[in-house]
């Protein structure tokens, strides 16, 4: 069963993109549409983030995770070298959780 599901779930996302190239010169996208997806994006992944940072299994993840990310991310909005902003925000995370903050 394992194996089956495997199957259709590769035979989709190898379908869906194929699709993209195919219909990229048959289908126009107004202006609106395209403002749309560009934002439906952006919130896909601040949704992703927001779950990753803010629960761990089934409870609350703690302050310091959050507060880390939020430094990293304050980081890499100030152009910071992505080393550097990996660097500080698990600096930031370890330092908080070793004075104590969950």
């Amino acid at each position: 069963m394992t194996v089956y599901a495997i199957l259709v779930l590769a035979a989709g996302t190898y379908a869906f993109r194929l699709a993209g190239p195919l219909l990229r010169d048959r289908i126009t996208l107004s202006d609106g549409v395209r403002s749309l997806m560009s934002i439906a994006a952006t919130v896909l992944l601040v949704a992703l983030i927001a779950t990753a940072t803010l629960v761990k299994g089934d409870h609350f993840a703690g302050f310091a995770l959050p507060i880390g990310v939020a430094v990293g991310g304050l980081a890499a909005w100030r152009k910071a070298p992505f080393v550097l902003v990996v660097v500080l925000a698990a600096a930031v995370t370890a330092g908080l959780r070793l004075t104590g903050v969950s």
